[in-house]
This record gives C-alpha cells, sequence and structure tokens, in this order.
C-alpha cells in the first residue's frame, strides 16, 4: 500500500514552515489536485487547469479557545509552499464527494460565508485511496464542540479577508497625512496581483493551444466520419432505390408472364375456332363441282356456314367481336384479281367480234362487283385513317367578340389532318385510275391512245408508280386526227358510263375525310383544296373522266366548307357592331392579323385565290362593321377609325410587304387613317383657338369681292377687332397648345400613337398660323403679332 502523505514528515515541515508567522498548530497535511470540474465548456479550459496543492488543518490557542483553520497552501516558483488561502473550519457547511470519479478521490468543500455563491467551487482530488481514507491525528483537548460544529452565518467580509487587512493594516502606523501614501501601496499591490495573473495565464498558454489543436484533431475526425456517414447513407439510399426497381421489374415480368400464359391460352381456343380443316380447305379452294364431288362441297359449306355463325356475338365472346386490327395502311393489292382475269381476256375479245351486244350485261356485273370491293376498301381505309390521326380541335370562332384577344396565338398544331387527306389521294387516285385503264382494256373498249405509265395521274410528273403494277395510269388522250373520231365519241360516252358504275359511291368516303378535317380545323380546307388542285392539275382533260370528276367535287365540296367558315366570322365581325359603345381598337382587329398569319401557313399550290378571296370579305366586312360602329358617337368617330386603322396597318405590315391582297388593303387602310387624323387634329385645334382661325376664314371669304385695303373698315374686321381678337387667342398660347395635347391625351387609348399625332397637331397648327400670319401682315400691315418664327419655337419646346 502506498504511503499517505498525512504520514510525510517531510510535508509536514515544509507545511509547518510556511505558516510558521502565524502562531498556528499544524495538525494535519495532505497532498491534492486542484480543479474546476467544468471541461464541458470549451472557452474556459485555460484557466481551469489541474494544479497541485497542499490542505493543511491547523488551530491557534487564545486563552482557553482554541480555533480550527483549514488552509490551502501553493508551490511557489522555487518549489516553496507559501499560504494561498485560509478558510474557518467553523464556516465549511458541506463536503461532497463528485460522483463522476469512480475511486471517490475528488470532493468539494462548501463554505456558507462566501460572497459569490454564482461562481463553481473547486474541486479537490487526493493521489490516492490512502489518503481519502486518512485517519485524524491528534486534537488538542482545548478545541470543543462548539469550535469545531460547522454554523451558518452569513458576513460581508471573510475571516481570513479580515486577518489579512489587519496584518496588512498592522504594519502602519497611520495618521491624518498618510492615506495618499496608503493609497498608493495599495495601487502597487493590485498592478502586481493583475501582473501576477497575466503572467499565469500567459504560462498556460501552450496548455491552451495543445487542447485547442486536439479538440481541432477531434473535430477534423468528427467531420470525416459526418462525411462518411452521409456517402454510406446515400449508397445504402441509392441500393433500396435499385431493390425496389428490381422489384418492381420482376413484379411487372411476373405480371406480364401470367398474362401472357393466359392469352396463350385463349388464343390456343380461339384458333380451334378459326382453324379449316384440311379436307374441307381442299374442296372449298380447289374442288370441283361435278356430281361425284357435291356431296363432299356441301358439307364444307355447312361447316363454313356453322363455323361463321359460331365467331357472331351470340356464340362469341363481345370483346373479340370488337376487336380491330390496325397495322400500316397501303394500297389494296389486286394483282391476283388482274392476274386471274387475264385469263379471260382473249376470250373477250372473240366475244365481241362475234357479238359486239353481248359484252354490255358482262361489263354492268363487273362494274357491280368490283364496285363493291372499292367501296368497302375506301370505307376502311377512311376510318382506319381518322382514327389513327391524332390532332387536337382548334377553335372554329376566330373573331368573336365576346372571346379573349389571345385565344387562337397558340392553336394546336393540325398538319396530320391534311397529311391524312393527302394519304387518302395518294393512296386512291392512282388505284381508281389504275382500275379504269385495267377497265377499259379488259373490257374491250376501242379507244385511242393511252396515258403512258408513270403520267401525271398521280398528281406529279415524277413517274414513279407505288405498287410496280405494269397497267396504264390513264385511258385516253383523243387524238384530233384520228378519222374515227364519231366511233371514238361513242366508245368513250360508254366507258364513263361503265366507269360511273364501277366507282360511284367511292367519293362518299372522300368526303367524310373533307367533313372531318373542317371539324377538326376549318383552316385545313387551304391545305386540303391545294394539294386537290395539285391532283386535278394532273389528270389529261380526258382520261379517266370519273376520277377528273371526283376530284372537282372533291375541291367544290372543301371550298363550300372553307365558304361556310368564311360566312361565319363575318357573322362573328358584324356582331361586334351590336355590343354597347366601344372604345379602343376593336377585338377582331388583332385577331384578324392572327388568322391571316396562320391561313398563309396553310396555303398549298393554287389555293392563293381561295384565300385572298376570303381576305377580300374579310376586310371589306371589318372596315365596314369598324365605320358603323364609329358613327354610333359621331364625337368620338375619329378617334375610333384612327386607332383601329392604325392597328390594323401595325398588325399586316410584316404580311402585306409578301400577299398583294392584303397589301391593296394597307393601303386603304392607311388612307383612312389619314383622313381621321385630320378631322380629329382640326377638331382639336379648333378647340382652342376658333376666333383665330374663322377670323381669318373671313377674311379670305371678302377677298373675292373687296379689295385688300377695303377689309379693315368691314364690321368685326377692324384693327382694333384684331387686336382684341389676338388678345383673346394669344395671350396664354402656351396654356392653350398645353390644353390641346391634354385633350388629345385624354381621348385617346393607344399611347403608342400620341407622339405622332402630336406631331401632327403642331405642323397642322403651325400651317394654319402661317397662313393666318400672311392674311395679317398683307391686310394690316402695321399690326404687332407673334411671329411664326415665333410660334415654331414655342411648339418646338412643348
Amino acid at each position: 500500500m502506498a504511503k499517505s502523505s498525512a504520514d510525510d514528515d517531510e510535508l509536514r515541515r515544509a507545511c509547518e514552515a510556511a505558516i510558521e508567522d502565524t502562531k498556528q498548530s499544524l495538525v494535519m497535511s495532505i497532498r491534492v489536485v486542484k480543479g474546476r470540474g467544468v471541461w464541458g465548456k470549451s472557452g474556459k479550459l485555460g484557466r481551469h487547469m489541474a494544479k497541485p496543492r497542499v490542505l493543511a488543518l491547523s488551530t491557534k490557542s487564545k486563552g482557553q479557545q482554541t480555533k480550527a483553520f483549514l488552509r490551502v497552501l501553493k508551490y511557489s516558483t522555487g518549489g516553496v509552499l507559501e499560504p494561498a488561502k485560509l478558510y474557518k473550519l467553523k464556516h465549511l457547511s458541506k463536503v461532497e464527494v463528485i460522483t463522476n470519479d469512480p475511486t471517490g478521490c475528488t470532493f468539494t468543500l462548501g463554505f456558507d460565508n462566501l460572497r459569490s455563491q454564482s461562481v463553481a467551487p473547486p474541486q479537490w482530488t487526493m493521489r490516492n485511496i490512502d489518503d481519502r481514507s486518512v485517519q485524524d491525528g491528534p486534537v488538542p483537548a482545548t478545541v470543543t464542540e462548539s469550535d469545531l460544529k460547522v454554523t451558518v452565518e452569513k458576513e460581508l467580509v471573510s475571516q481570513v479577508e479580515e486577518e489579512d487587512m489587519e496584518a496588512l493594516l498592522g504594519t502602519y502606523v497611520m495618521g491624518i497625512g498618510e492615506a495618499e501614501a496608503f493609497s498608493e501601496r495599495l495601487k502597487r499591490e493590485l498592478h502586481a496581483l493583475e501582473a501576477a495573473n497575466v503572467h499565469a495565464i500567459l504560462e498556460s498558454e501552450p496548455l491552451i493551444d495543445e487542447v485547442l489543436q486536439g479538440l481541432e484533431a477531434a473535430s477534423s475526425c468528427v467531420d470525416d466520419m459526418d462525411e462518411w456517414l452521409g456517402i454510406f447513407n446515400l449508397k445504402l439510399r441509392h441500393m433500396r432505390e435499385d431493390i425496389e426497381s428490381i422489384e418492381t421489374r420482376n413484379n411487372k415480368l411476373e405480371m406480364q408472364s401470367v398474362n401472357n400464359k393466359a392469352l396463350i391460352e385463349e388464343l390456343d381456343k380461339l384458333l380451334e375456332r378459326l382453324r379449316v380443316p384440311s379436307e374441307y380447305a381442299a374442296c372449298l379452294t380447289g374442288g370441283l363441282f361435278d356430281e361425284a364431288r357435291m356431296i363432299q362441297n356441301v358439307e364444307a359449306c355447312e361447316w363454313l356456314a356453322g363455323a361463321l355463325r359460331g365467331l357472331e356475338v351470340p356464340h362469341l365472346d363481345p370483346t373479340y367481336a370488337n376487336m380491330r386490327a390496325r397495322g400500316q395502311l397501303k394500297r389494296p393489292d389486286h394483282a391476283d384479281l388482274r392476274y386471274k382475269c387475264r385469263t379471260y381476256a382473249r376470250l373477250l375479245q372473240h366475244l365481241k367480234s362475234l357479238d359486239n351486244n353481248c359484252l354490255g350485261p358482262l361489263r354492268k356485273a363487273y362494274c357491280s362487283s368490283l364496285n363493291l370491293l372499292l367501296r368497302r376498301e375506301a370505307r376502311e381505309f377512311a376510318n382506319e385513317l381518322r382514327a389513327s390521326t391524332k390532332a387536337s380541335r382548334n377553335p372554329t370562332v376566330w373573331l368573336e367578340a365576346s372571346t379573349g384577344s389571345s385565344q387562337n396565338v397558340n392553336a394546336a398544331d393540325t398538319s396530320t389532318v391534311s397529311e391524312a387527306y393527302a394519304k387518302m389521294l395518294t393512296i386512291f387516285i392512282p388505284l381508281l385510275v389504275d382500275e379504269s385503264s385495267f377497265f377499259a382494256h379488259f373490257m374491250c373498249f376501242e379507244v385511242p391512245t393511252l396515258v403512258p405509265p408513270g403520267g401525271v395521274a398521280n398528281g406529279n410528273k415524277s413517274g414513279n408508280n407505288d405498287d410496280g403494277d405494269d397497267d396504264d395510269l390513264g385511258i385516253m388522250d383523243i387524238d384530233d386526227n384520228d378519222g374515227k373520231n364519231g366511233k371514238t365519241s361513242v366508245e368513250l360516252a360508254a366507258l364513263n358510263e361503265s366507269l360511273q358504275d364501277l366507282l360511284d359511291g367511292i367519293q362518299e368516303d372522300f368526303y367524310a375525310v373533307v367533313d372531318w378535317a373542317y371539324k377538326i380545323d376549318p383552316l385545313r380546307c387551304i391545305s386540303m383544296h391545294g394539294i386537290t388542285e395539285r391532283y386535278l392539275s394532273g389528270q389529261k382533260a380526258d382520261a379517266a373522266g370519273f376520277v377528273r370528276l371526283l376530284l372537282g367535287d372533291l375541291e367544290s365540296r372543301i371550298s363550300l366548307q372553307f365558304s361556310r367558315f368564311v360566312d361565319e366570322a363575318c357573322h362573328q365581325i358584324e356582331r361586334n357592331e351590336r355590343n354597347v359603345r366601344q372604345m379602343g381598337v376593336l377585338s377582331y382587329i388583332p385577331r384578324f392579323a392572327t388568322l391571316a398569319t396562320r391561313m398563309e401557313q396553310y396555303i398549298q399550290g393554287q389555293s392563293r385565290d381561295l384565300v385572298d378571296q376570303a381576305y377580300t370579305k374579310f376586310v371589306s366586312i371589318m372596315f365596314v362593321t369598324l365605320e358603323k360602329i364609329a358613327q354610333t358617337d359621331p364625337k368620338y368617330a375619329d378617334i375610333i377609325l384612327l386607332e383601329n386603322y392604325a392597328a390594323f396597318q401595325n398588325s399586316l405590315y410584316d404580311l402585306a410587304n409578301v400577299v398583294p391582297t392584303l397589301a391593296k388593303f394597307y393601303h386603304q387602310a392607311s388612307e383612312a387613317y389619314e383622313q381621321a387624323c385630320t378631322r380629329y387634329i382640326s377638331t382639336i385645334i379648333y378647340s382652342q383657338f376658333e376666333r383665330l382661325f374663322q377670323f381669318a376664314r373671313r377674311i379670305e371669304d371678302l377677298m373675292y369681292t373687296i379689295t385688300p385695303e377695303e377689309i379693315p373698315f368691314q364690321l368685326g374686321l377692324s384693327k382694333m377687332d384684331l387686336r382684341k381678337m389676338l388678345k383673346a387667342s394669344l395671350s396664354g398660347v402656351d396654356k392653350s397648345i398645353a390644353l390641346m395635347y391634354k385633350k388629345l391625351q385624354k381621348y385617346l387609348t393607344s399611347e403608342e400613337l400620341l407622339p405622332s399625332l402630336w406631331d401632327k397637331c403642331k405642323k397642322e397648327f403651325l400651317d394654319k398660323y402661317e397662313s393666318f400670319a400672311q392674311l395679317v401682315a398683307k391686310i394690316y400691315p402695321t399690326e404687332n403679332f407673334p411671329s411664326v418664327e415665333e410660334m415654331r419655337t414655342l411648339l418646338a419646346s412643348m
């Protein structure tokens, strides 16, 4: 066991030497370490470092009483113990062991007479358990129980401070005149104490730096660990997301696998119902109709009829009945049909040579059968074409007054609609021409020169034939030099009559596509008209008569639909007239510019005339309606006219530079604008200077009947009248001109027009004033009035 410091004789002698001057007897001394116990506060680490100290218990006898003291001794610079603090043992109120120290060697001492109770008391730590468990030494018998009893009392100055003060005062024999010397000594002692404290702080700086460096290293480690944890957390989150994604895909694949398995089972069941037994298939496709095989043929037909009935709704799930196959839209292929028909071509030629009249019923039967096929193909093609074309419907109301002014600026793209119509023509017009040509050859019509393959039947001159068919694409081109014109005309009439039977009814499916496109976007009639015109111009005058008539009917149908749109838009413009009193730019002016811009984008081929006719009708109605609206309130008529004509020019400036029809209306609007400006500016000027220019007008009227020298002697035109008029009109001319500007500004809703109108107003006023000045100088040469230059300078400054 280690030796207790209470048994250390050397320590005891050092303590007795330290308190030798106090006449106190040493009872016990123990080595301890002093600390503050606030290591959690990083800002105070330096001043609370552990320091070696010695706790000594001493007594002092005074008469029959003995007082006990607790002394704190510290080591000086030379390692010698010296007194640091002194406590009366009777003021010791508590001894508290620190629970954070598992050895139980750390404790605090509480004294009840300390003035500052808010400061944490120092902590004292024994060197070992032997020091903590030391037994009290012998206490003189003169120490009574009452002296050792701990009591609580409040003193302004502790006993130690009181004794120190007495010792300090005892060193002086103080008189009245020694107060200043005492004060000076206290100051020196205070400075020395402060210097010692500073020295202690500087001595502890290396320890503080070391601790701070350790804290910085620890903080860096914590930051690194936080960064690592963040990286690990991110990786774990990505891993969780990947796992969730894999689980989702696995679930979808599992569901897809289950669905595919169920679908295959259903398709197998359906295929069983659609599969034709081989013996029935042989009879139905290649069997003979002789008497020996009639029974097998009947059985095959009965089986086929039953199988077809089994595919109808009562026997088949309605879901299957409503299913439709959708694939790439292609031109119907009639190559096999024509190949089989060519087998009988020589026979038909012989029939015609033997009896020409026998071909009539045969031609009608062929036309009737093929007509059903072509109409069904056109109807299915048109239906699939519309169903597969995705386009948002654009509004048909463009110029209505009750709708927003910018409703159609971002209209949806409907180009797919006109592309669908072009595809319908691209597929079926060459097909109908081919069928007409084949029919003329096959049914032995005597016609002259045919249109060569790859001609202009499909609306272009590229010479391409989509399906590679070797049939001629046109019908005939009559040769005027042919001597058989009479017979040819008869044959041509018969052919066109047969073609009417062959292709009649197919135009309804083309009409359906046109009407569908019109409902989605009426302006697409412009591009469809150009497409139709291109195909129509590609047809020979006498080639494929029915196809040419079909294209003509389509063009008329498109023009009719577009005319409906134009008429409705004109009614929308006219409805503006019925609204309440309107000021500013009418709503249909900027909307028409938007409409015209979009119409120009749709022009293809020969549709320029169609659009120009619409422009003419639109603008005519717009200008007529504008004039009617302006006349409802004559006071503001010129303002409404000039603002709307200016807005028309501004909105159509770019288009007018490239569209001649709009350029014509642009110039018309410009002239109307200038006229309205002149009238309105004259009204503004006369509202302020009417007497001035009325005086000049009277002079001008009299100059036609009398000489200038006689005018000053007329009633109301004397020099005195002139002076009165000049004083009334020009005495506050700057204010009058300012009132002109305010009046011009007050009723004008389009502020961008104000600068140009004000310039026009100043110019007009200056021209009138110059004419007035010339008249006055001629009639009244001796009178003084503001010159034209003065008035020009005044106007320029305003």
